[in-house]
């Protein structure tokens, strides 16, 4: 660096700043730094990481190989010795010479190769020091003259003129710091974009451009000599003219979240659809809802994927509130009156059906366009997981059958239909139809497959679509006849069954299937446009478009189709889940079930209902309140929970198990047993984040807590990870990323490249706990022995990236983690490229440059330049996807011109 006199060079110090992103031991040196590592490790290709040195083994991992610099295994088990940039290789082919090229050979001026290694000398105005690389400045000497007592004024005008006859760009650059240009009066001095020339009319001093409206930078501003870097907040990225800043956004990167994504300036948020929870920050695992007071049902509670339902036993039906259980009186036990009606008739050529549901609608929305709609409710048989498709319960038979529609093309789409020209109709005629089919239960999904590939150069077709059907239905001993037995009506309605999914089948191809809730007829899926007729891409299920993002439409809304925007749930209805497209209808409509409000998002909004606290007979007024030992937390309930063990409640009305009077007070990660009236601390697997509860919450899906007694969700941990990856991309990350790992984990993954194939892998940041003992350690090597060629090995963490190409054509990869430690870990990517470009890109990832300013670090973190460099270096030909322009707009000049003067090298020889 400049001193600030402006003539002199200082040494920088890069042990500083991040210990020169040396793993150990970071040296200063003259013009350059080195890293060297504690005993028992060696330094890795990257001359940054250590590796565990073992004593036996292949010649490279013995400590006697020789080498002053790198280790190579070479065929027939002898080692090769390389040097690192700017030094060569000895004449014995193992030591190292330094050269100019590598800090400036040492020197501090101007340094000259010789066969004997580096030659310093200073510049004019310096002296040698004895040290042979530094240079003193000599003192001010003014010219010699030959009478040294001369005085008059003759001798006087001799040195004047003899000083400016002297004084020229020809000798000592004039005096100039910098620029030099000779004149009529004498030599003027000149400083380049961003210095300035001092009052000496000699001098150079920078200038710092950040004292002027930080330098024009957006966020932040550093000073440089001769110049300024702008970089920008976490969650903002630099643009092209190296000032601005835009926000990153994250939602448009692949593996961002696992169902929706809102983005954020300078962050994001990820959100789980209905029945799920988010976990991980980014993750969704289904959430047991039966884990939490039995998810409110009197009496059975199921847990589903992305949902639950309540069950009674025989003898007993389920309430309207869906909670509850009430007694069948006058009725067999399972009679139940269908909820779902098929009709099915001639239209236009062709056939058209209507699946109508009259009660139990249920819908929940995926990605990528996915839906389901549940119409009624299942027999409690269900449940059993019977082997058949069939079964029978006393004089009644259930019948089940499932049926795949596959489509081509096409995309999920349940939007109001335009059916006819003259108007939306209800349903076909009766009389004309071909099929008429009743159900007690239907399930409808549609999901998308993958795209249909095409030639290259020509757009990729839509997605292929399934439309998964699922029917159940009873025959009951009232069908029976003297000519035909319960056996005999079930084989007729099997056999009328097939007939009706044949016609489905017809009219599902021919976009004739329609959906009717609540009165609105529904498209099932549709065809893509042509293109002339294509239009912005549409929103998934129950969502709008709300400044050119989906919004799913909140609670007490819904989403009309036909509008394109949400609305208000009607008098008389309510819908207490977001993205829907219908609201529900208040029970007891134009009685006592008026609204209190237009827009109700919760049944306990539709008036006459028992509050929590309360309960009657069905359910509606007039409410008694809850008993002294119970407590209902739900409108609209026939019955109150009791305390147990005896307790009781501060009053009459109570809403919640925290209202009886416990012994003790629980605390977060307790819940209270009523039987021994103590405090018992939650299951492993189990959180509970409140005081004074009776249960805990199962962690959703398959996560797992490290300890019992957990008080948190961010507690329950995704503990699945290793394998095989892929042949050209992927991503090695620890379990649960990007939250914290869990305790006591090892993964394992392996990648086996395709022939004449080499990995190349960056490590964007690594959070791992700081231990002398590395208790949580990543190491990659050629196998899982100890004694195989290491890559990379690391148990701390390092928040600056670094880039490197594996020593071996394979790799086996270990995380491990010890049962007391836990950290946010790593996400790691990889690629394959062809071993053609190894000295190309080795070149690359070993240049400090890569490495030396904060822009090019952000690259090696961007997930999106990544990928796209990743892209071209698995497949080459796809350089040609990206135009100049678009090059130029994702990666700053400097990194530009970095790879241009490599790519340049490497392929000269070929020109």
């Amino acid at each position: 660096m400049l001193s600030h006199d402006g003539h002199n060079c200082l040494d920088v110090d890069e042990c500083l700043e991040n210990n020169g992103g040396c793993q150990h031991t970071c040296v200063n040196v003259m013009g350059s730094y080195e890293c060297c590592c504690k005993e028992g490790f060696f330094l890795s290709d990257n001359q940054h990481t250590c590796i565990h040195r073992s004593e036996e083994g292949l010649s490279c991992m013995n400590k006697d190989h020789g080498c002053s610099h790198i280790c190579k295994e070479a065929p027939r088990g002898s080692v090769a010795c390389e040097c690192r940039p700017g030094f060569e290789l000895a004449k014995n082919q193992r030591d190292c010479i330094l050269t100019c090229n590598h800090g400036n050979g040492g020197c501090q001026h101007s340094c000259e190769d010789t066969a004997d290694g580096p030659e310093c000398s200073c510049h004019p105005q310096y002296k040698m020091h004895t040290d042979g690389r530094s240079c003193l400045e000599r003192e001010d000497t003014a010219l010699e003259v030959t009478e040294s007592n001369a005085t008059s004024v003759v001798d006087g005008d001799k040195r004047v003129k003899r000083r400016l006859l002297m004084e020229t760009c020809a000798v000592n650059n004039g005096g100039c710091d910098r620029t030099c240009k000779d004149t009529s009066t004498g030599v003027r001095c000149s400083c380049p974009v961003g210095f300035t020339l001092q009052l000496d009319g000699k001098t150079c001093k920078d200038i710092d451009e950040c004292q002027t409206r930080n330098g024009g930078c957006d966020h932040f501003c550093k000073n440089t000599v001769g110049s300024f870097d702008c970089s920008c907040k976490k969650g903002f990225k630099l643009l092209t003219d190296e000032k601005s800043c835009q926000d990153v956004d994250e939602c448009s990167l692949d593996r961002t979240c696992d169902h929706s994504c809102i983005n954020h300036p300078g962050t994001f948020a990820c959100a789980c659809n209905r029945g799920y929870t988010l976990y991980g920050f980014t993750h969704c695992g289904d959430t047991d809802e039966c884990s939490i007071n039995n998810g409110g049902c009197q009496q059975v509670c199921v847990n589903t994927v992305g949902n639950y339902e309540c069950q009674c036993h025989p003898g007993y039906k389920l309430h309207w509130n869906k909670k509850d259980c009430v007694e069948v009186k006058g009725l067999p036990p399972t009679s139940v009156s269908p909820h779902v009606s098929l009709h099915c008739g001639k239209s236009g050529g062709g056939d058209r059906c209507f699946l109508k549901c009259h009660s139990g609608i249920d819908l929940s929305s995926g990605l990528q366009g996915a839906y389901s709609v549940t119409c009624g409710s299942s027999s409690p048989l269900r449940s059993k997981q019977q082997k058949s498709n069939d079964s029978a319960f006393g004089d009644v038979a259930t019948i089940r059958t499932s049926v795949t529609f596959k489509l081509n093309e096409g995309k999920c789409s349940l939007k109001k239909a335009e059916l006819f020209p003259e108007g939306l109709r209800p349903a076909l005629p009766e009389k004309h139809s071909s099929v008429k089919e009743s159900f007690r239960y239907v399930n409808l999904t549609c999901s998308s497959g993958k795209q249909v590939p095409r030639a290259p150069g020509r757009p990729s077709t839509p997605k292929e679509m399934f439309i998964t059907v699922e029917f159940e239905l009873e025959t009951n001993q009232k069908e029976v006849t003297a000519s035909c037995d319960l056996s005999c009506i079930v084989k007729r309605t099997e056999k009328r069954l097939r007939k009706a999914i044949r016609t489905l089948r017809k009219a599902t191809h021919r976009e004739q299937f329609h959906l009717q809730l609540s009165g609105m007829n529904l498209d099932v899926a549709k065809k893509p446009p042509r293109t002339s007729e294509r239009q912005a891409e549409s929103c998934g299920v129950g969502q709008g478009h709300v400044e050119n993002q989906c919004v799913s439409c909140r609670a007490g809304t819904y989403y009309d189709g036909a509008q394109e925007r949400c609305i208000l749930c009607p008098n008389g209805t309510f819908q207490n889940e977001e993205g829907q497209i219908i609201c529900e209808p208040c029970p007891r409509p134009g009685n006592s079930g008026a609204m209190k409000t237009p827009e109700a998002w919760n049944v306990s909004e539709c008036g006459g209902l028992c509050q929590p606290g309360e309960y009657s007979a069905d359910g509606f007024a007039p409410c008694q309140l809850c008993a002294l030992g119970t407590f209902q937390p739900e409108a609209g309930r026939t019955s109150c929970f009791p305390c147990g063990g005896g307790l009781a409640t501060k009053h009459q009305g109570a809403t919640s198990f925290q209202d009886c009077e416990t012994r003790v007070q629980c605390s977060p990660g307790h819940f209270y047993n009523t039987t021994t009236h103590r405090c018992i601390r939650c299951p492993a697997g189990t959180y509970q984040p409140e005081f004074g509860k009776n249960s805990c919450v199962s962690c959703p899906g398959n996560t797992m807590t490290d300890f019992d007694g957990s008080t948190n969700i961010t507690q329950c941990k995704n503990r699945r990870c290793g394998g095989e990856l892929g042949d050209f991309t992927g991503y090695i990350e620890s379990p649960n990323y990007p939250g914290n790992y869990p305790a006591n984990t090892e993964c394992t993954w392996t990648i086996n490249p395709p022939p004449k194939r080499r990995i190349l892998i960056v490590v964007p940041e690594i959070f791992l706990p700081i231990e002398d003992d590395c208790g949580d350690y990543l190491v990659m090597r050629k196998t899982s022995s100890s004694n195989s060629v290491t890559t990379y090995e690391t148990c701390q963490t390092y928040e600056r990236p670094i880039a490197f190409t594996s020593r071996s054509k394979k790799l086996w990869i270990q995380f491990k983690s010890n049962e007391g430690n836990s950290a946010r870990g790593f996400q790691v990517p990889y690629v394959t490229y062809d071993e053609d470009y190894q000295e190309l890109i080795e070149d690359i990832v070993r240049d400090g440059r890569l490495y030396a300013s904060e822009n090019h670090q952000e690259i090696l973190k961007d997930k999106k330049l990544i990928k796209a460099l990743f892209d071209v270096l698995a497949h080459p030909q796809n350089y040609f996807k990206y135009t100049a322009q678009e090059s130029r707009e994702m990666f700053p000049r400097s990194f530009i011109r970095l790879l241009r003067s490599k790519v340049s090298r490497f392929l000269r020889p070929y020109k």
